[in-house]
């Protein structure tokens, strides 16, 4: 199953490109992220007294926890300008001097994927963050001249899922570094009850509840979610959500109890049934499953490996006990499976 196809992924597709109705516009609507949350408060409050920008803002975390949305409230709540661009779009210098000279007095910069951009750009954002200022050299060889454009104070906000992979001299120019987290069952529930009632959905806290469950901890595939179920319960039980219209929509669309789809259970169960749970190679298991190594690492693994159910090894992927477990298969502990601990050698 292609990556675009999957209801459960949290990268953005084309159907969530009309949910803008669903973001919140303030810090008070803003649900979940609360340590982060209350400092931005206190940061947006301390530059509006003084009458300043506010300080450069690296928000990074998994995919679909809301950082472009938070981005957003940022500005909303600084009464600025927000202009939206990622990473990989900015392919040469000038097309960042372009953006940053069009910004207005301490307005707001949003680079997704932040950690895409090349190198001879990050060279001139140094300056741009720090002096307020641009670096530009016209002409070629001995004529090549440099010349200092100043910029308007702004703030630059970049949102990263990996922010190890940030140059240090960029990250150190962040005055805030924020970390978003997973959601619980709770905030998603209650971020599931606002949507419903912005979109004119009538639904049970239960039903709530249980589309939250199985929503991987973001609020993007809650969302999704959400209007699937909504489908199937304008057929089957006059519009209105209930766990039970939930629990069978979401089991006709293939995700179990944790979230887990067809591609998810595909993956776990080759390596149960073909390689003894493992270890097996990252190029191996690709090829077995027919996905690319890629895709496997960025997009299966990460969630697989939060909920247990997967590790990594030197030798390569081993299944857990938890995930047989899951499936209600006999745990089979093979001689090459070092990565038992001594807490099961125990038990």
């Amino acid at each position: 199953m292609e990556e675009e196809n999957r209801i459960i992924t949290t990268n953005e597709i084309a159907e969530d490109e009309h949910e803008y109705s669903l973001r919140p516009k303030a810090l008070s609507e803003y649900i979940g992220q609360q340590k982060a949350k209350e400092n931005l408060k206190i940061f947006i409050e301390a530059a509006k007294q003084r009458g300043e920008s506010l300080d450069h803002v690296l928000l990074y975390g998994p995919p679909g926890l809301g950082k472009t949305t938070l981005a957003g409230v940022i500005a909303n709540e600084m009464g600025v300008n927000l202009r939206i661009t990622s990473g990989p779009a900015i392919e040469k210098q000038g097309d960042l001097a372009a953006l940053l000279t069009n910004l207005g007095q301490d307005d707001i910069l949003f680079v997704d994927e932040i950690h895409r951009l090349s190198r001879s750009v990050e060279e001139i954002l140094y300056p741009a963050m720090e002096d307020y200022a641009l670096d530009i050299i016209i002409g070629k060889g001995p004529s090549a001249r440099s010349i200092r454009l100043d910029l308007p104070r702004f703030t630059l906000i970049g949102a990263t899922t990996k922010a190890g992979a940030l140059a240090a001299p960029l990250r150190d120019r962040f005055g805030v570094i924020s970390r978003l987290e997973i959601y619980t069952t709770e905030e998603l529930a209650t971020i599931i009850t606002r949507s419903a009632s912005i979109l004119g959905i009538e639904i049970e806290e239960s039903g709530a509840i249980e589309i939250a469950s199985r929503s991987r901890g973001t609020p993007r595939i809650a969302n999704r979610l959400l209007k699937r179920v909504r489908d199937f319960a304008q057929v089957m039980s006059d519009g209105v959500i209930t766990k039970e219209v939930a629990d069978h929509a979401l089991k006709r669309l293939e995700i179990d109890n944790l979230g887990l789809d067809a591609s998810d259970k595909r993956m776990l169960l080759t390596v149960m049934e073909h390689y003894d749970g493992g270890p097996v190679g990252l190029d191996t298991l690709a090829a077995t499953i027919g996905e690319e190594s890629d895709t496997i690492e960025d997009v299966y693994e990460p969630y697989l490996m939060q909920i247990g159910f997967i590790t990594r090894t030197p030798r390569g992927r081993v299944v857990t006990r938890k995930a047989y477990e899951h499936f209600g298969i006999d745990y089979r502990k093979t001689e090459n499976d070092y990565t038992i601990s001594l807490f099961d050698e125990k038990e």
